[in-house]
């Protein structure tokens, strides 16, 4: 779909493909228009020794987010030698997004990884790894509850994201790079399937912008975690 013809508040084109490596619990090749993550699930049995010394009850969950080198129109040096700021930051974001939407107690003495690797950059790359990350974590999770390993209720709300900002005074829903690179606002929104927000961010690009566009910027944000979660659930 291209710019033209897309709506302000549309989303780009959504397609899945579940299953798309064969060894973790959960796989998914998650795309929004040309940006296209893969997100696996692995499970282990364990959790990490702080955890143990605080006396943590249940499992826990990390997740970690990568770029590859030819994801973007030029080549990036692989991050060989440590994660950089951003690399590190996103991973952040994505574990705790994850994180919100489950009761880790239930889940018992089991750590999960989410690994998020970017395969083609086209803007909300963060976005679509956490909502592509999350269809992996529930398909992972089903198969567990197949088996009677866990409990009911690991998953309490569905999570999702999306990208949203300010371009010549108009909001605009998920923005592709060509749009992101000329936005005065750029803003990610993550949220439960309930309207509950998990985090805002939002930076004045080129303008500064008040707090109705702030509020309309949500607003559509919702919108566009809404649609991308009916999307989701018809993979589970």
């Amino acid at each position: 779909m291209s710019l033209n013809e897309r709506q302000n508040n549309e989303l780009r084109e959504i397609k899945i493909e579940t299953e798309y490596v064969l060894y973790p619990e959960g796989s998914v090749l998650f795309s929004m228009g040309n940006t296209k993550v893969l997100c696996n699930v692995s499970i282990e049995e364990g959790v990490p020794r702080w955890m143990k010394n605080q006396g943590k009850i249940g499992g826990w969950l990390t997740g970690e987010y990568s770029m590859l080198p030819q994801a973007t129109h030029t080549r990036n040096k692989r991050e060989t030698k440590g994660l950089k700021g951003r690399t590190q930051e996103i991973s952040r974001l994505l574990g705790r997004s994850l994180r919100a939407g489950l009761d880790l107690t239930k889940l018992g003495e089991r750590t999960i990884t989410v690994d998020c690797d970017v395969l083609q950059a086209d803007g909300g790359t963060r976005t679509a790894s956490i909502t592509g990350a999350f269809l992996a974590l529930e398909i992972a999770l089903k198969k567990l509850k197949e088996k009677n390993l866990i409990q009911e209720g690991v998953v309490k709300k569905r999570v999702a994201a999306v990208s949203v900002g300010i371009l010549k005074g108009k909001c605009i829903l998920d923005l592709n790079y060509e749009q992101d690179s000329s936005a005065d606002v750029d803003c990610n929104i993550v949220m439960t399937e309930s309207g509950e927000l998990i985090e805002i961010q939002g930076t004045a690009e080129g303008e500064t912008f008040g707090k109705d566009k702030l509020m309309e910027l949500v607003a559509l944000g919702e919108k566009g975690v809404n649609e991308l979660l009916e999307i989701c659930k018809s993979y589970i």
